[in-house]
């Protein structure tokens, strides 16, 4: 029998050593407690060491809390809050309550979508002080930044305040490789790379994860709510190999067939005269996936639907969308598919 090769990497200067494949903590929502504990440990036993969720994900920190329970072996935890200011640090404590532990290994600043938002949780009072205290108290070990948005990326990465950087990486976004991976590098970042699968949009797991896992300094981390899936991720990673002929056109077709329907969340179509968030609006099909039954706990949920009803179809974001997508008819469609779902 072939022994199987578990690759791992440093984290840069966190000086943490983990399996190149970690594991999101997103689809558990889906399931039941039972079943989420069983898959998580089973994760852990496959050989993941790295898990990765947020305060924004309902349940998730504390089902990761139970599954840890009677775990013996290392595994390095990481979790965000959306908190821009130093409250951030009873956040923290949360965090620490929810996955029964008295230290987060990274705790990061989740989705700091633009400038505005990286100045504010940078200053006086922001949320980087609060984790810069957690972290002199020994409370977290590292501090970390995830965004949709890779200028925000790289000038977290060139500031020099952040040890672990998220990015969305995929076949679908490939962007991040251009700039905030080699950049990172250079300044010895950690980067974990989320939406592999983008946001569940992409249902081949051999083509998607080994795209990703082509760039060898980045930890991907999937999520998966069976153990058929997790099982899956596993074995495309530890049999390794590069992308075959056949992964190259499944991705190319796979392109080919999202190209006008998938949303990037570049934002360069915002700002909207109505306020709506319009990537989460026309990647609604994809938020309810991921969260299941618990889409309906997120507090911003019912905003998102009432501001996207109000879409006037002005058309300003279609002269901004460097995609060309159909903005107003994606919307409109997701909004018949949302009524619909929650007439059954």
């Amino acid at each position: 029998m072939a022994e199987i090769r578990i690759e791992k990497v440093r984290l840069g200067r966190t000086d943490l050593i983990v399996t190149r494949l970690g594991w999101g903590g997103i689809p558990i929502q889906r399931v039941g407690e039972e079943e989420a504990v069983s898959v998580i440990r089973a994760v852990i036993e496959m050989g993941v060491d790295l898990l990765d969720t947020a305060r924004a994900y309902t349940n998730s920190e504390h089902r990761i809390g139970l599954a840890l329970q009677e775990i013996n072996k290392p595994i390095v935890l990481s979790t965000r809050s959306t908190e821009r200011s130093d409250k951030i640090y009873n956040d923290v404590h949360e965090s620490l309550k929810q996955l029964n532990v008295k230290k987060i290994d990274i705790y990061h600043l989740h989705n700091v979508s633009n400038f505005a938002e990286y100045e504010k949780v940078l200053g006086a009072g922001g949320a980087y002080k609060g984790l810069k205290q957690a972290r002199d108290e020994g409370l977290i070990g590292h501090i970390g930044i995830t965004s949709h948005s890779l200028q925000v990326l790289e000038k977290a990465i060139e500031d020099g305040h952040f040890e672990v950087v998220m990015a969305c990486y995929s076949f679908l976004e490939p962007e991040a490789a251009n700039k905030v991976f080699p950049l990172a590098k250079a300044k010895d970042v950690g980067v974990l790379v989320m939406k592999a699968f983008s946001g569940g949009v992409i249902e081949e797991a051999g083509p998607a994860l080994r795209f990703v896992l082509q760039t060898k300094e980045i930890v991907a981390i999937p999520g998966s709510e069976t153990l058929e899936r997790a099982q899956e991720n596993w074995k495309v990673f530890t049999e390794g190999g590069s992308l075959t002929e056949k992964d190259q056109e499944r991705i190319e077709a796979i392109k080919k067939q999202l190209n006008q329907q998938f949303c990037r969340r570049c934002d360069y179509c915002q700002p909207c005269s109505e306020g709506i968030n319009i990537q989460f609006a026309v990647g609604l099909k994809s938020i309810i996936k991921r969260y299941g039954p618990m889409a309906q706990e997120l507090k911003w949920m019912p905003d998102l639907i009432k501001k996207a009803r109000n879409c006037s179809e002005c058309g300003d974001c279609l002269t901004r969308c460097p995609y060309q997508l159909p903005i107003p008819e994606l919307i409109r469609e997701n909004l018949a598919w949302y009524d619909n779902l929650k007439s059954q």
